[in-house]
């Protein structure tokens, strides 16, 4: 049976921003979770000049109206069951707010809500909060025409506050006979002003981490991800210091916007106000001198309605365990033996307990095994022949939510070496800025863990229930609690002799 197969709805969220509008198209699968299929985005500008008399002028609400409508056309195409239209800012502030949602309704056929500022805070946070491992944090997305701060604890919101000043607005009023340089210095100072009468932002603490949202924070994670030549292809968890974000920041200040607009990982139609977001992300910085990283959320407003649909508990409790939450998404998903893989997963985990006197590896890789032994099949789908080298390659590329790059490649890897002499040297170094020295050892003694695992449900029956190990002189003596004939498993698990030897110093036995 395949993924179309399974019981999947379509739903479509769409955003409507002061700078630009964004659609995007989920499966949503059993009713508990979701997976983004397409995305569509435009720059409307929906909030250009409104600063003059506060209305929306009429070439930008022409160009939201046309962009709605193909939104519209391709929400038709795919069927989709539902969708979610949602207006922040600019429109909120409009005073030709009523009939300008009228025109879209008349025109696009589906009903716009304006977010409050609250809403419009809460939905950012639920698009974190169920994505990052960031127990306390300060967030912010930062909009054409406003600016957002949420800061949360133990899951709880604790303060939040939404400055009326966005990227459009900074750009705009400091144009007027000045150089890239100095427009940036003047809305650093302007910023900083802004800043410092948030009051509650005088009193975090050092462990509270910076979270940026929205498409700035994207675009600058782009940017150095670029210039640093980083190897995977992941924003979401992506951590910026703020040594790296001022080297950027001084690069990019100086350049006008022709010169901005050819930056590679920019999209050209924010080159005009994407100095405007450094400037605000540096005068932040500065006046919160303990944050020394961003960590960068690719899940934000779109992502936490998402959410809500697909978990409506999230509305009231947050996901507890993301990692797994977003691992079962693309096990069902790709329609998966969810058995079978929780099985694998459970004799890995017991193998790596019971081996923990010869390993002597931290709890921490765990976590890289647990993701190893449940989507160790991902590449199955793709090809049986090669699938290990597929799963190494869905797992580099599935975006899990709650799970760091490091650990996300450490997986991969241990997948990919289901045979030691697969294990990829030329593959492995090209994440050396991401890996540590001695995760290679980590890798080869779990990769081992993993197979044996696998190999002793070989027949995914379930047939052997536990494992204990003894560590008899050179030998490792395997014991085996079955229920049936688990002839097939033993045999297979011993062909990882010569790896358990090379990766442990010991011999094999099952029994």
């Amino acid at each position: 049976m395949s993924p179309k197969d399974t019981a999947l709805n379509n739903i479509a969220i769409i955003d409507l921003g002061s700078n630009s509008a964004r659609l995007v198209l989920a499966h949503v699968i059993n009713d508990s979770s979701f997976v983004v299929y397409d995305e569509l985005q435009e720059s409307v500008r929906l909030a250009q000049d409104m600063e003059r008399d506060g209305y929306l002028k009429q070439a930008r609400i022409a160009q939201a109206v046309k962009t709605l409508k193909m939104f519209r056309k391709l929400c038709d195409a795919n069927n989709v069951d539902k969708i979610y239209a949602f207006a922040t800012n600019a429109v909120r502030k409009a005073k030709n707010q009523r009939s300008f949602l009228e025109e879209v309704n008349t025109v696009c056929g589906f009903k716009m809500d304006v977010l409050t500022e609250e809403q419009e805070s809460t939905q950012i946070y639920y698009g974190v909060i169920n994505s990052l491992e960031v127990p306390k944090g300060v967030i912010m997305d930062i909009s054409g025409s406003s600016i957002q701060l949420v800061q949360y604890n133990r899951r709880v919101i604790l303060n939040r506050t939404s400055l009326q000043i966005g990227t459009m607005m900074l750009s705009s009023m400091f144009n007027d006979d000045t150089t890239p340089l100095q427009q940036s210095q003047m809305i650093e100072t302007y910023m900083r002003d802004q800043f410092e009468s948030v009051e509650w932002l005088k009193t975090l603490d050092p462990d509270y981490k910076f979270v940026g949202v929205g498409g700035s924070f994207r675009s600058l994670a782009s940017i150095v991800q670029r210039i640093e030549k980083y190897p995977l292809n992941m924003i979401h968890n992506y951590r910026i210091s703020t040594e790296t974000f001022d080297k950027v920041y001084d690069m990019i200040k100086v350049l006008d916007v022709e010169k901005r607009s050819k930056i590679k990982g920019l999209p050209a139609q924010r080159a005009d106000i994407f100095c405007a977001a450094l400037s605000c992300i540096k005068s932040f910085l500065s006046c919160c001198p303990d944050f020394d990283e961003t960590v960068v959320s690719g899940a934000g407003i779109r992502e936490g309605f998402l959410f809500n649909h697909a978990v409506p508990t999230t509305l009231e409790k947050p996901i507890s365990d993301i990692m797994g939450y977003s691992i079962y998404t693309r096990l069902h998903y790709a329609d998966l033996n969810i058995p079978h893989a929780e099985h694998v997963c459970n004799l890995a985990i017991q193998l790596y307990k019971q081996l923990r006197v010869l390993h002597k590896l931290p709890r921490q890789y765990v976590r890289v095994l647990r993701i190893a032994a449940l989507m160790h099949e991902m590449g199955g789908r793709i090809n049986f022949y090669s699938q290990y080298r597929h799963s190494n390659y869905s797992i580099m590329n599935s975006n899990l939510y709650g799970v760091s790059h490091r650990d996300l490649v450490l997986a991969a890897f241990v997948v990919r070496a289901h045979a030691l002499d697969d294990l990829s040297y030329a593959e492995w170094n090209k994440y050396a800025g991401i890996v540590r020295e001695e995760d290679l050892v980590a890798v080869m003694r779990l990769a081992v863990i993993l197979r044996i695992a696998d190999s002793l449900d070989r027949s995914m029956s379930g047939s052997v229930k536990s494992i204990t190990c003894d560590v008899l002189g050179d030998s490792v003596i395997m014991k085996t609690e079955v229920e049936g004939d688990c002839s097939l498993e033993i045999k297979d698990a011993l062909s990882a002799g010569a790896d358990f030897a090379k990766a442990y110093k010991k011999n094999l036995e099952i029994l």
